[in-house]
């Protein structure tokens, strides 16, 4: 009984300290970066809202995707000039009526990825304007078609996504390192245990962060 007291109260100290540091990141990740590097420009940087429902993967050939939660509204800094955001929509609709063991409780749906390209005044706000559907069977009609608009923060339309074909991507503006080179070094396991936690959590496939969810709240 003691050890299992000494579990419980384990696991719920581990819970809090998860949910502080998903809380401080979320609030340290509100406002991405979208190049590496210092370029003259950045003070210039224009910003690009987008709310949860879309899922932007990659700015300008840069993945921009390493973040613990999966439905956080995000500003992303885009550099002064030609942009081009990647992305996708996605939705969470709770079944109805009885759901079978291992079932999952939700319906997904989620576009294919899109991309719009833009020109980003310095300065300037955007965001992203879509219809938003009232009911799942609406959400599917809508998905087959879907796209979205960058509008000003007047209201003013400026581009709509379309497909996204990788092989007409731009180059990445701002290159990272080549961190898949042979010979290249891991990343030290160094700092604080919550440190590490928030390294090693940012590798973890979907499955994996699943898991260890459920075993630290259950």
């Amino acid at each position: 009984m003691r050890v299992g007291r000494l579990s419980a109260v384990f696991k719920s100290l581990l819970a809090s300290v998860l949910v502080l540091a998903l809380a401080g990141c979320a609030s340290s990740i509100s406002r991405v970066e979208t190049w590496e590097g210092e370029p003259n420009n950045a003070g210039d940087a224009a910003t690009l809202k987008a709310p949860g429902e879309i899922k932007v993967s990659r700015v300008n050939g840069r993945s921009v995707t390493n973040f613990l939660m999966d439905d956080l509204a995000l500003d992303f800094a885009l550099l002064p000039g030609q942009n081009e955001v990647v992305f996708t929509y996605k939705t969470i609709w709770a079944k109805s009526g009885v759901v079978e063991n291992g079932e999952s409780k939700v319906h997904v749906i989620e576009s294919e990825p899109q991309v719009v390209r833009f020109e980003a005044a310095p300065g300037s706000v955007y965001r992203f304007d879509y219809a938003k559907p009232s009911s799942l069977a609406e959400a599917e009609r809508m998905i087959e078609t879907f796209s979205a608009a960058v509008v000003t923060d007047s209201g003013q339309e400026i581009a709509v996504s379309t497909g996204w074909d990788p092989g007409q991507s731009v180059a990445d503006r701002t290159p990272l390192p080549d961190s898949g080179a042979e010979g290249a070094a891991e990343p030290a396991a160094t700092g604080t245990a919550l440190e590490q936690l928030k390294s090693i959590w940012a590798t973890a496939s979907e499955e994996e962060k699943r898991a260890f969810l459920r075993w630290a709240f259950e």
